[in-house]
């Protein structure tokens, strides 16, 4: 016998390490877009013309979840192949893209920075490439799994501009304090 450890058991490690990786970054993704008080509630955000390609807000929170999901899966794969040439840089990769990800609603949403956050999205983009590229000398399945988001960093770039062309000075644009009546 030649093995260390029976198929089994390997595949029971990479569920191990999915089950580990997945949840966490689909809470840090939730958890920093709540800081940043992301999405349809955010009064600046809601006082902004959005393009007509804008999905509803519930869409968002989706996609990001499965995306999330995905990504985590993806991650967990690079974890789980020790020993794999390009493991250490995949990994460094990953987790450069992922950070500046968790960043951009921060920036888009909390701080208002529409043209800054456009270009975020373009060096987010270059990373996850770079990183999706990796992975695939890696572990391809794992490639394959960052490719929806790839798409979706497009998507939300081409509507972060549209948002930034449809809403000049979106950056100094104050939103009147919500008043409620007792």
């Amino acid at each position: 016998m030649n093995q260390i450890a029976s198929k089994g058991q390997l595949r029971m490690s990479l569920l191990r390490w999915i089950l580990f990786v997945v949840p966490i970054t689909v809470l840090l993704g939730f958890t920093f877009s709540q800081f940043a008080n992301s999405g349809e509630e955010n009064r600046w955000f809601q006082a902004l013309t959005k393009p007509d390609a804008q999905p509803p807000g519930p869409v968002f929170g989706a996609a990001w979840a499965l995306l999330y999901a995905m990504m985590g899966t993806a991650f967990a794969m690079v974890l789980h192949a020790r020993g794999a040439p390009l493991r250490g840089p995949a990994i460094i990769l990953y987790l450069l893209q992922y950070a500046l990800n968790l960043f951009w609603p921060v920036l888009f949403f909390g701080m208002h920075q529409v043209g800054a956050a456009f270009w975020l999205l373009v060096i987010i983009f270059l990373l996850a490439l770079g990183t999706t590229l990796v992975f695939g000398r890696v572990r391809k399945a794992a490639a394959w799994l960052m490719v929806p988001y790839l798409a979706w960093l497009c998507f939300a770039a081409v509507l972060n501009k549209q948002i930034e062309w449809l809403n000049p000075g979106a950056e100094t644009l104050v939103v009147p304090a919500a008043r409620t009546q007792i």
